[in-house]
């Protein structure tokens, strides 16, 4: 570990879950419900230092003191942190290139060192890391970890973190599509709100939150009537001359579809019979079967690190070349468009959801649609 051990272990000391982890059942899955309302308990103090966040699947984390050293597999949780001015803390994401952080080169005081963020996903996760990182806190659903049996993971391993180095404290919030959550789900700011507990800066959080609102009030405000608005098929395919594709439900309330729920943006599969993509479910469709759906917009995802032009120049172009891709009315209305990042926190998602208007609805919306400097300072505590 970093560092004096007892030392680390009084600046990052918390209690352990009630009941502990195990013999609560949390980890196997228990059910606490599937809605984002109706929020049991909230960030509330035990002691003059002591304050405790509850979230599932795991239930109620008691913090000794404010956690500075932490990590998320998510990069969405990753985002969260860096809008509650934790970027100096965060040490390590699950995969580095899913982490998109060149949205932070558009505000003043907010970056992310990337050289010194670790990647802990490398053919499986070495658990020694969470050792070596000695973080104070993990912002990642345990549940994920171990369902998903190539990170190599068990409970054991869980445990033996969350004793010895830092509790977790996370939901998987970017999609809804496995079986295996059977706990309460969270929207976006549901989740963030929770982080801001854990780094006690809910009044951050608060400014966050109503710049959001402001922000979402005032486009959808100003969106084209229903009839006026696409059905989009979303999928994943991250070449750059796709043949095949792995669809995702727009219907679903994960987080990585917040900006096309929140700019009226149909799904294109509804009532097709198309699954979404899921930890059991790695479906594939091709152009043949896109054909029978003939989406207005067609959003691909894997090519976020590609620009608007870069993306038209091959992407859309190979589709427009292609004997059957051709013929989809999305190609033919070069409404063919990068499906943003699988994993978004808030930060992003106000970039994507400007992006997206902009795209689709060009006569209504052009240019920045948020004040940079405003959410600069909201970030980096100059608000």
């Amino acid at each position: 570990m970093h560092g004096d051990e007892s030392g680390d272990r009084t600046r990052r000391s918390y209690l352990k879950y009630g009941g502990g982890l195990l013999a609560s059942g949390l980890l196997a899955g228990c059910s606490e419900g599937a809605g984002d309302e109706g929020e049991a308990t909230e960030r509330t103090g035990t002691g003059s230092k002591s304050y405790t966040v509850s979230m599932a699947p795991v239930g109620d984390v008691t913090f000794e003191s404010v956690p500075e050293r932490w990590e998320s597999y998510f990069p969405g949780y990753a985002d969260m942190g860096v809008a509650l001015g934790q970027a100096d803390g965060l040490t390590a994401v699950g995969v580095k290139s899913r982490y998109h952080t060149e949205y932070y080169e558009e505000l003043d005081g907010v970056s992310v060192d990337e050289d010194s963020v670790t990647e802990l996903y490398d053919e499986g996760i070495d658990r020694e890391l969470y050792f070596e990182l000695d973080n104070d806190v993990h912002l990642t659903d345990p549940q994920w970890l171990l369902q998903n049996s190539f990170f190599g993971l068990e409970e054991a391993d869980v445990e033996s973190i969350t004793d010895t180095v830092g509790p977790f404290v996370g939901n998987t919030v970017f999609r809804r599509t496995d079986p295996w959550h059977d706990y309460r789900y969270y929207d976006m700011y549901g989740a963030f709100r929770k982080v801001a507990q854990v780094f006690g800066r809910e009044e951050q959080y608060a400014a966050f939150e109503s710049f959001h609102d402001d922000f979402l009030a005032r486009v959808q405000a100003d969106l084209p009537a229903a009839d006026d608005r696409p059905a989009g098929l979303l999928c994943f395919a991250g070449s750059a001359e796709p043949e095949k594709f792995s669809p995702y439900r727009i219907t679903d309330k994960g987080t990585n579809k917040k900006q096309f729920h929140d700019l009226g943006v149909s799904d294109a599969l509804a009532g097709t019979g198309i699954e979404g993509l899921s930890t059991d479910d790695r479906g594939r469709i091709d152009y043949e079967t896109m054909l029978e759906v003939d989406p207005p917009a067609l959003f691909v995802r894997g090519h976020e690190d590609k620009s608007r032009e870069e993306f038209v120049d091959t992407v859309l172009s190979y589709m427009t070349e292609h004997s059957v891709a051709s013929e989809l009315t999305a190609v033919e209305n070069d409404d063919v468009y990068r499906g943003g990042p699988i994993y978004q926190g808030p930060i992003q998602n106000l970039f994507l959801t400007e992006r997206f208007a902009t795209l689709l609805y060009p006569d209504t919306y052009s240019g920045e649609l948020f004040d940079r400097g405003r959410l600069s300072a909201i970030v980096t505590g100059d608000d």
